[in-house]
């Protein structure tokens, strides 16, 4: 049995402390809380804040939300079907465009919990050779619609 991990990039246009980003920073730790509450979740990449907003990552100047599911079902469920969509739908007002994939997906063992580094890796990888077995987006999952309505990764 494997679980599902996705790592999901941005750069934001305000630093976390700058009033313009408030509507973001101010409800990060509600919607990572609604997260961690939702059959199928297992586990988030945070520090003692409940976010990574302020953990290093590999990209310069850019944040990363790196969480592992049971399923796709159950993490396409959370970002389509929950308040995290109406966030998803304002990214723009908080994040500048990215010129590449920003959003990836593998599968993983049951407990493993993958690093920002492995993570990037398989970004990198996607970037460079499509959706594969080894890293991919939506529509490497035939299982899962919702993104084709939406226009994720």
């Amino acid at each position: 049995m494997s679980f599902i991990a996705q790592l999901n990039i941005a750069k934001p246009r305000y630093a976390n402390d700058d009033p313009r980003f408030a509507g973001f920073m101010d409800n990060l730790n509600r919607i990572n809380n609604l997260g961690a509450s939702m059959p199928g979740f297992v586990w988030i990449n945070a520090d003692d804040s409940g976010h990574a907003m302020d953990l290093p990552t590999p990209w310069p100047d850019e944040a990363a939300n790196l969480t592992v599911w049971e399923s796709a079902k159950a993490l396409e469920h959370f970002v389509w079907n929950t308040v995290h969509k109406k966030f998803y739908n304002r990214k723009a007002e908080w994040f500048d465009e990215m010129k590449s994939n920003h959003f990836v997906m593998w599968w993983v063992e049951v407990g493993h919990r993958p690093t920002l580094h492995e993570a990037k890796d398989r970004l990198d990888h996607l970037n460079a050779h499509g959706n594969s077995d080894h890293a991919f987006g939506w529509s490497h999952l035939p299982h899962v619609k919702l993104w084709q309505q939406k226009q994720c990764g």
